[in-house]
């Protein structure tokens, strides 16, 4: 089983990353900031200008170390891989579970079960602990989503479930402003926005849906998995449909909940954000840096698996992830167990 690996982020702008032997090295005004062995991490997130050798970038294909490129406010732009790992008799598997709308409906409609289970858990956690403020509508909210996974239980079409997770969404995202316990006038929300994000909770989610994105695609690829050929997400030259499908039943627990907690514990602020001219909202290095802190702490928090019932940070969850579904697409487990949070 894969090691959980830490992601290396730069966010320092002019950063040059090189290779010195097995070495990836960092260095800002020519000064050597950074040196730390490849073998421990598994990732490279890059934010605005920051430039790669072409040794280096050779030298993470080989190890098998995805290197992304972002904007500086965390728009993705691209990432690069070295050679598809793990055998072809998966990948064929993975193509037929695709291609076969039977299967694919099935597969779709754990994922989606499993996130509306999620976004549940979010909403009852926060009732527990603040039933007054918020009980009513929240209530409310998960109860309509307890009769949206019911009818996920019975044979439907990929359309249908599509539908579903877009009800269940709407519904969700209708009392996520609820959830909020201190600075709601700084952090407003009325509805989901992307590309660009509206208002500063907005930003803050498409944020951490890149990082978790990154992670997800990275997972995939480890165990030999093809992050474009997904079930529920329709193919689309250049988009990682699996990695897509995968962040779903994670979403709510991982990275809503974790942008719940900054904004809750005052861990960001309102003076962090700016409005382009255009509406579009980004965050500034100081409040991205801090961000990436709590992100990286988050992930080495550990708990119990329910399937494998073993105890694992939550940075590796993706990678047990993607090696139970590639379990389940070789036929060694009798279907995907989804992570579901209680």
């Amino acid at each position: 089983m894969k090691i959980h690996d830490n992601t290396l982020y730069i966010t320092t702008q002019g950063a040059y990353l090189s290779k010195d032997g097995t070495n990836i090295v960092v260095r800002v005004e020519k000064q050597e900031r950074l040196r730390l062995p490849i073998h421990t991490i598994g990732g490279i997130v890059c934010f605005g200008n920051v430039i790669c050798s072409p040794f280096l970038l050779g030298l993470c294909g080989q190890e098998g170390v995805a290197v992304s490129f972002l904007s500086r406010n965390g728009r993705f732009l691209a990432r690069l891989v070295g050679p598809q790992s793990g055998n072809l008799l998966l990948r064929r598997a993975q193509h037929n579970a695709s291609s076969d709308s039977v299967m694919a409906a099935e597969l779709a409609k754990v994922f989606i079960a499993a996130k509306i289970a999620n976004t549940r858990y979010v909403l009852q956690r926060n009732l527990r602990d603040h039933p007054s403020e918020i009980s009513q509508p929240v209530q409310s909210a998960v109860s309509y989503l307890a009769g949206l996974i019911n009818e996920l239980r019975q044979p439907l079409s990929l359309e249908r479930i599509r539908g579903i997770e877009g009800d269940a969404a709407r519904r969700y995202f209708s009392v996520f402003d609820r959830l909020l316990t201190s600075q709601r006038s700084d952090f407003m929300f009325t509805e989901r926005s992307r590309r660009p994000p509206r208002d500063n909770i907005n930003s803050l989610l498409s944020f951490i849906y890149t990082l978790l994105s990154h992670d997800v695609s990275a997972a995939c690829q480890s165990v030999g998995l093809d992050p474009q050929m997904g079930f529920l997400h329709a193919d689309r030259p250049g988009r990682e449909s699996l990695a897509l499908d995968m962040i779903e039943e994670l979403r709510p627990a991982l990275a809503d909940r974790f942008v719940l907690t900054l904004i809750n514990r005052q861990q960001v602020s309102a003076k962090g954000f700016k409005k382009s001219p255009a509406g579009g909202v980004s965050m500034d290095d100081k409040t991205r840096k801090a961000i990436l802190t709590a992100w990286q702490e988050r992930k080495t928090d550990e708990f119990v698996h329910p399937f494998l019932n073993e105890k694992i940070s939550v940075g590796l969850l993706p990678f047990i992830q993607a090696k139970l579904l590639a379990k389940c697409l070789r036929n060694d487990i009798d279907g995907y167990p989804p992570m579901i949070w209680k």
